[in-house]
């Protein structure tokens, strides 16, 4: 394992995963269509705990998983359910935040605070911590049935996912 505190250790990273790509060889993965076969798009975080794959009993072609910070649904996320929708025959959406998520209680102010002394300039976005995850859930989910952009409004629904027992439940809007 490489150290990533350790200068230059990035691009050992980086190598190894293109070393790893090398060795497969080719696939025949260019006949797979690009429309999820079960018309579904999961927004969820980047969180490197969360292997949606395992979690649901996902193959690669099931969804299109759509992942950013906390998982919100921003701008962003919506532009990509307008394509995964309207371009590509997804009609459901499955929203999953998850217990002890980095943006959970963060103090927004002073992290924005740091980066802007760090940097000399002020963030052009929001970094979306929240204080209820519940909450949470329910707002990314009316972003999305309010959004006259998305073409299924009422096929959205919304989880917690628990990192440690890698269990969801649902929270109903």
């Amino acid at each position: 394992m490489v150290d990533p505190g350790v200068e230059g250790a990035h691009v050992t990273v980086i190598d190894r995963l293109v070393a790893h790509n090398a060795s497969k060889g080719a696939s025949n993965k260019a006949h797979m269509d690009r429309r999820p076969r079960w018309s579904l798009a999961l927004v969820t975080c980047m969180d490197c705990r969360i292997d949606v794959y395992e979690a649901f009993g996902l193959a690669l072609g099931d969804v299109h998983v759509l992942r950013n910070a906390g998982g919100i649904v921003t701008d962003d996320t919506i532009r990509s359910l307008v394509v995964s929708q309207r371009s590509l025959g997804t009609r459901l959406v499955m929203v999953v935040h998850h217990t002890d998520c980095g943006l959970h209680r963060l103090d927004e102010t002073a992290f924005k605070a740091g980066i802007v002394e760090a940097v000399g300039k002020d963030l052009p976005f929001d970094i979306g911590a929240f204080e209820d995850l519940d909450a949470e859930v329910r707002e990314s989910m009316r972003r999305i049935t309010d959004s006259p952009f998305v073409a299924e409004h009422g096929a959205v629904r919304g989880f917690v996912y628990d990192v440690d027992s890698g269990m969801v439940r649902e929270v109903q809007i």
